[in-house]
């Protein structure tokens, strides 16, 4: 699972890189650094949803999933939202 995990986020961030530049398009330091920790927590959620589950323990699973998922997903969007202003104010 974690080596198809793996491809997957890899791809996403090349394809992310790849966009910017054939865009001449480019994000600053905090927008890199707040969807990266977001990116984090979701893998990290992801990980300790299915290690709940495979310890027949349902109600921690779902507690994680909207303790640090959320908030994961969360930063992800605002990493998005402060890229797209920047771009569409200049």
């Amino acid at each position: 699972m974690w080596f198809t995990i793996g491809i997957l986020v890899g791809a996403l961030i090349l394809g992310l890189v790849w966009l910017m530049k054939r865009n001449n398009f480019s994000m600053t330091w905090y927008e890199w650094l707040i969807g990266a920790i977001g990116l984090l927590m979701l893998l990290f959620t992801i990980q300790n949803y299915f290690a709940s589950l495979a310890e027949i323990e349902p109600k921690a699973a779902y507690m994680f999933l909207l303790v640090v998922g959320l908030p994961g997903l969360i930063l992800l969007a605002l990493a998005w939202q402060l890229a797209a202003r920047r771009v569409k104010k200049a």
